[in-house]
């Protein structure tokens, strides 16, 4: 099966470097189109209805995250590529999505073009794709919902609704409102990263706690927080001061 690509790059180089790529190690993929910029890659897309497109997050004026907000559907594949781009990588991992980082290594290209095409054959609906478009046109003003992988599915939920996270070996556990839990194919370091602007501490090794249902810091057995849940998170002795400032500050 051959799998219509475009790739937008507002560097040549990058382009030309991908095309060879791709016609050495990944036969099946057929760029019909390629584009230099946000506003020419947009017109190719719509002319030439790709199956699979390869995105450069950064370029000039428009990103290509401008791309994918000019389509109220997007019913292809997107592998994003692009150079280290904090904002960009960002709301990619929240919903879950694949990138590849410049320069582009040949082994994770060929899992990427893998995994879509899987997708493509079995015609699924492409949900990660409509939480990233949520997150970047939502510009922060309504909570984000973060994607959750578990061995079954792919649970969307928002960041508000997180209560704590609780690191179980390589999973994390994440207890939800309403009492639901939800395991995740994922570390736990990895969401602490994602969920700190989100007014999320590290109260412990083992426990990531959303700050708005702290109900009250205990002094007992070196510090611990009660939760509206009623359950007690451990505060480790190295992050105490760390989570007492930000409980400080969550009260201003």
């Amino acid at each position: 099966m051959n799998i219509r690509s475009i790739i937008i790059d507002d560097e040549p180089n990058n382009i030309e470097n991908l095309q060879t790529i791709l016609h050495n190690y990944c036969t099946e993929i057929e760029v019909v189109a390629i584009a230099n910029n946000a506003d020419d890659g947009i017109d190719v897309i719509k002319t030439q209805q790709p199956d699979l497109l390869f995105l450069d997050i950064q370029m000039p004026g428009k990103s290509g995250f401008d791309v994918l907000k000019a389509f109220a559907r997007i019913d292809f594949e997107i592998i994003f590529i692009t150079a280290y781009d904090q904002y960009g990588i960002k709301a990619i991992k929240f919903s879950a999505l694949d990138y590849l980082l410049k320069p582009i290594d040949i082994n994770e290209l060929k899992l990427a073009v893998e995994k879509a095409r899987y997708k493509i054959a079995a015609k699924q609906k492409n949900n990660n794709i409509e939480n990233l478009l949520e997150y970047i046109r939502s510009e922060h003003k309504d909570p984000p919902k973060i994607a959750l992988p578990t061995l079954q599915e792919i649970i969307y939920v928002k960041v508000s609704e997180i209560i704590r996270c609780e690191a179980s070996n390589n999973y994390t556990l994440f207890y939800l409102q309403g009492g639901e839990n939800v395991l995740v194919c994922k570390t736990l370091k990895e969401f602490a990263e994602l969920l700190k602007p989100y007014n999320f501490i590290r109260a412990h090794q083992s426990h990531l706690v959303n700050l708005y249902f702290v109900k009250s810091y205990l002094k007992e057995d070196g510090g611990s927080l009660f939760l509206n849940d009623r359950t007690k998170i451990p505060i480790s002795r190295q992050n105490r001061d760390l989570v007492k400032d930000a409980l400080s500050k969550s009260l201003n």
